[in-house]
């Protein structure tokens, strides 16, 4: 695929670096993010996609944080850096994405998760999800998802005309696990969708896992970036200038190789076809003999009393540890004395956990669970069963990255997309 071999000296460090292969058309591309939220490496991202603004055509920019205090002046703040870096960049490629434009495709979708049924009321963000997709042209639109799935959910619940007009590239993994309900309402009702589900590969583009390359994400910013521009100094915000990036892949996908076809390698991953989602059903609390994949869905549903507590309404807590904290999941009373909570867990683990609540019957169950590191895993007869276009990690044993799976295939291109955007980074001297 790559055919082109240049040698680029940076910082007196001659590299290999194999060129990049272009898509076969200029992508549309509409991005939904939960920058400003719990994780930096969005802002990160921001800087990169801003900087490669000429490459794909960019319809929209949208704030969906299923958590955290994400939002839409986050976005704009970016922008507002890049607009005061507009004219060195400019000069150097007149093709990149006016300040204006971008502020006037900025939206605000849902802020927080959505209960049970995976969906709720349309913000500007799943309305413009609609709009664009329903634009005339031949074109599908790329929406590359960088936090939850909300405002996608959201769009495709109100027009569902639309899971024809769209491609969906997902960075799953801790955001399938604050979009659980979404996640669950569009695998049951879209299955047919065209989706790349990355729940793992991403983290090759960070890991440091038996890294040959000659460029290290630790000491990339002072080598490459040190304050170049104000988006160079924004970014030493973001892990002291560490590089994390983890939505980059997304859009590395529309950079490189050809997009519609997933199986085949790209400086965004290469995948393979799943045809299951795997969801696990529990009328009790689990134990140490029950085992799932990373990233299945976790349903455990109890009976309690039978009360006037709104169908759909948060009534019992799950708990689980986290580091030195406790993160707590929404559990749902679906009437009848029925209750249910969904939980998705993003890694291998063993998982102990609790459930909290002001009814009884509820209250101080306990339960734990083995965390397999192998996606999608068996089959279940409560899965989800996916169509012919849900792909996902390549699960065969090479691609691991340590633990890691499918992190092999983004992880190799690592250098050649860093030392490309190194060259850009130039133009802010």
């Amino acid at each position: 695929m790559k055919k082109t071999i240049l040698m680029i000296c940076l910082g007196f460090v001659a590299t290999q670096v194999v060129a990049q292969d272009p898509v076969p058309i200029k992508p549309r591309v509409l991005i939904s993010t939960d920058i400003g939220g719990t994780d930096p490496d969005d802002n990160q991202s921001m800087t990169h996609l801003l900087m490669y603004s000429d490459l794909i055509k960019l319809e929209g920019l949208v704030s969906s944080p299923s958590y955290g205090q994400g939002s839409k002046e986050e976005i704009l703040r970016m922008i507002n850096l890049y607009e005061k870096d507009f004219p060195k960049l400019q000069g150097h490629n007149k093709d990149l994405a006016e300040p204006d434009y971008l502020r006037s495709i900025t939206k605000q979708g849902r802020k927080g998760g959505a209960p049970f049924r995976g969906y709720q009321t349309s913000t500007e963000g799943s309305e413009w999800i609609i709009k664009c997709a329903k634009e005339k042209n031949d074109q599908p639109l790329w929406v590359l998802v960088w936090g939850g799935l909300e405002d996608l959910a959201q769009a495709l619940h109100d027009s569902p005309e639309i899971r024809n007009r769209i491609k969906v590239y997902w960075i799953g993994g801790p955001n399938k696990k604050w979009s659980a309900n979404s996640y669950a309402y569009i695998v049951e009702n879209f299955p047919d969708l065209w989706f790349i589900e990355v729940n793992s590969s991403y983290y090759g583009f960070f890991s440091d896992n038996n890294v040959p390359d000659s460029v290290k994400s630790s000491d990339y910013y002072d080598r490459y970036i040190n304050e170049a521009g104000h988006l160079g100094k924004d970014f030493k915000s973001y892990y002291n200038g560490e590089i994390k990036m983890g939505d980059t892949p997304s859009l590395l996908y529309m950079l490189d190789g050809n997009p519609d076809k997933p199986m085949q390698e790209s400086w965004g991953g290469s995948f393979e076809k799943i045809n299951h989602s795997p969801r696990i059903v529990f009328n009790k609390p689990s134990s140490l003999k029950d085992t799932v994949a990373f990233c299945s869905i976790l349903e455990f549903h109890l009976k309690g009393p039978k009360t006037n507590i709104p169908k759909d309404s948060v009534c019992f807590w799950m708990e689980v540890p986290y580091g030195k904290s406790v993160q707590k999941w929404p559990g749902y009373h679906l009437g009848n004395g029925e209750y249910v909570i969904r939980y998705i867990p993003k890694k291998a683990e063993i998982l102990h956990y609790k459930f909290t609540s002001k009814i009884p019957e509820l209250d101080g169950l306990k339960g734990s669970i083995v965390i397999d590191n192998h996606w999608p895993g068996k089959k279940h007869e409560s899965d989800y069963v996916l169509g012919n276009n849900w792909y996902s990690d390549k699960s065969d044993k090479e691609f691991y990255d340590g633990k890691l799976q499918g992190g092999k295939t983004i992880q190799k291109w690592r250098t050649n997309v860093l030392m490309d955007w190194a060259e850009r980074w130039n133009w802010l001297r």
